[in-house]
């Protein structure tokens, strides 16, 4: 049976939002946003009039328990930070602030609230970003990886953050805390390396079902330890080292061994290190935030 003589199809037009993304089709590409979200948001906690702010969070944060802080509203807080929360599905720049802010969730002082509300004063002043997806430009595999070692000042954990391309195009980025103390700088890039390796093989995976193969990924690290353990399996004396970081350097190894994925060091201004510190406006220039060199992916100031 002709499923049209029941069911007649409609055309709707060029898709221009789905699930609370905005899509904005042009010739050459197409843009991903949530202006109107955000404009929403600034409504809803009555900050439509504040003054904006040119980064989510200061540069040289401290943020703390404060235990002799002030308490604040539970319910509010947490409504912040849960509206905020959605918002990093477009929006990688305030995705470290949200992290760091998410923490204190369980009882939020008025420090705490205030580092929140600066993050709405940086999103007033940049309520129009968006993300770029070029149409025909190449279509390799990229991923990058950082960290910012012992940057919780409650307990000294570093922050993983990673951020995985397709040609000019960005795909997926992370931010998350690591569930163990790092005594180097070169622990915590290559526990950060470790979970970058899992995120690139579970892409291969997904993107393997419409017969795209990336064997051979590189993956691009800022710290040459973690390269020189990496790349130097026999040099490596596990006996010195935890059992964690042991299984995590052979993850790493056995992983770049099975898809010939390779490390590199970026030689410039590290793509992943917007997931884990934040970037003054002396680093990037405002227009559309694009990561790569700067004029691919994003916007940021």
């Amino acid at each position: 049976m002709d499923i049209n003589l029941n069911l007649p199809g409609v055309t709707m037009g060029e898709l221009s939002f789905f699930l609370g993304l905005q899509v904005n089709q042009k010739e050459d590409g197409f843009f991903i946003h949530q202006s109107k979200y955000v404009k929403d948001i600034l409504s809803r906690f009555k900050m439509e009039d504040c003054t904006p702010y040119d980064t989510p969070i200061p540069v040289n944060h401290k943020f703390n328990s404060d235990p002799e802080g002030k308490d604040v509203d539970c319910r509010l807080y947490r409504a912040m930070i849960g509206s905020l929360m959605y918002l990093t599905a477009s929006r990688p720049d305030i995705m470290f602030a949200v992290c760091i802010c998410s923490r204190f969730q369980a009882k939020p002082k008025e420090s705490h609230l205030i580092a929140v509300k600066r993050i709405f004063r940086y999103l007033k002043g940049k309520q129009c970003l968006r993300l770029w997806y070029p149409h025909g430009s190449n279509f390799d595999f990229n991923a990058y990886t950082d960290s910012d070692f012992g940057g919780c000042c409650l307990d000294r954990k570093s922050t993983t953050g990673g951020c995985q391309f397709l040609g000019n195009r960005l795909v997926s980025w992370q931010c998350k805390k690591q569930t163990t103390v790092s005594i180097s700088t070169c622990e915590a890039e290559y526990i950060a390396a470790a979970s970058c390796c899992s995120q690139i093989l579970w892409i291969q995976q997904q993107l393997r079902d419409y017969d795209l193969n990336f064997i051979g990924t590189p993956m691009l690290i800022d710290n040459n330890a973690t390269m020189s353990i990496t790349n130097n399996p026999v040099k490596q004396t596990f006996q010195e080292t935890r059992i964690h970081c042991s299984i995590r350097i052979l993850s790493i190894q056995q992983q770049r061994l099975d898809t010939q994925s390779s490390l590199k060091f970026p030689g410039y201004f590290g793509l992943a290190g917007v997931a884990v510190k934040i970037v003054g406006t002396q680093a990037v220039d405002a227009g559309t935030l694009s990561c790569r060199s700067l004029s691919i992916l994003y916007c940021f100031e």
